[in-house]
């Protein structure tokens, strides 16, 4: 990803490209202390991601917001300010940015955010390409009726509607986790009654292999779920699958993780996140 950087303090600029080159999030093509620069450059250089502080001196960080977007920018935009007021924060989002993170910067927390907005570009683009692809097929099929969606093709496509709302799906325990719950969901058994390991051997050669990349991929989840509550405790995602999908407990843990309060994190279950997938999938 391509990461541009606007800011009027040049520590924060430094501390920032520090994170972005130690984490390896993104390519970082261009910074600015001044927004008016930014407002040239930014068109020119078509960043993926824009970082930019919200108190600026020329112009302020949500009227570049709405400037660059009148000029068709379709970056995303990560806002980080000192300003705490909830209803600054809302108007900000309300004119375009995906995240706000609260200064002092802490290198968790921004490299934690820029992973998720990636992992959402990455999304929005494979939709874009998948689109595509559907429109060109029903040019081609002229009319012609489509088979009906198998139950398991459907349970797929919700399951995956969920991993990308958690920010993870294009983790590689994702397609695992799908077959696991297809295997459940065909044999119509619980995770909650039997062994993973002994679900894992039926669908896997390396059922060990599998639940590690299973873990990987949830504990992935658990860290974009913990970083949308600290932004905004009341986002819609957060609500809904902070205590259905994971133990509110210990996303509340990895939360304070983030924020760098605590030495250690939350845990995951995956039995317990397996099940309520099922159930959420069910719901839907």
């Amino acid at each position: 990803m391509k990461i541009y950087i606007v800011d009027d303090d040049i520590s924060v600029i430094k501390m920032l490209e520090e994170i972005i080159t130690d984490e390896v999030l993104g390519e970082l093509i261009g910074s600015s202390l001044s927004s008016k620069k930014a407002l040239e450059e930014i068109p020119i250089l078509k960043p993926d991601i824009i970082l930019l502080d919200l108190l600026m001196p020329e112009i302020d960080g949500t009227t570049l917001v709405e400037s660059l977007k009148e000029r068709d920018c379709h970056s995303k935009f990560i806002m980080i300010s000192q300003v705490s007021s909830k209803k600054i924060i809302g108007e900000a989002y309300e004119r375009g940015i995906t995240f706000y993170i609260s200064k002092p910067v802490n290198k968790k927390e921004v490299a934690t955010v820029i992973r998720n907005v990636t992992d959402n570009i990455m999304i929005e683009q494979n939709l874009d390409k998948i689109k595509k692809v559907l429109n060109i097929d029903t040019q081609q099929a002229s009319g012609m009726m489509r088979p009906e969606a198998s139950p398991q093709d459907d349970l797929e496509k919700k399951i995956k509607v969920i991993f990308s709302r958690l920010g993870i799906l294009g983790e590689s325990g994702c397609e695992e986790m799908i077959k696991l719950c297809k295997f459940i969901k065909e044999g119509k058994i619980s995770l909650t009654s039997n062994k993973l390991k002994d679900i894992s051997n039926e669908i896997s050669d390396n059922p060990k292999a599998m639940e590690q990349r299973i873990r990987r991929a949830i504990n992935r989840g658990l860290s974009n779920i913990a970083s949308l509550g600290i932004e905004d405790y009341l986002n819609e995602v957060f609500v809904k699958y902070s205590n259905t999908l994971f133990d509110f407990e210990q996303v509340r843990l990895e939360m304070e993780y983030l924020r760098g309060k605590k030495a250690y994190g939350g845990k995951i279950n995956i039995k317990k996140f397996i099940d309520n997938l099922i159930l959420l999938v069910d719901d839907m």
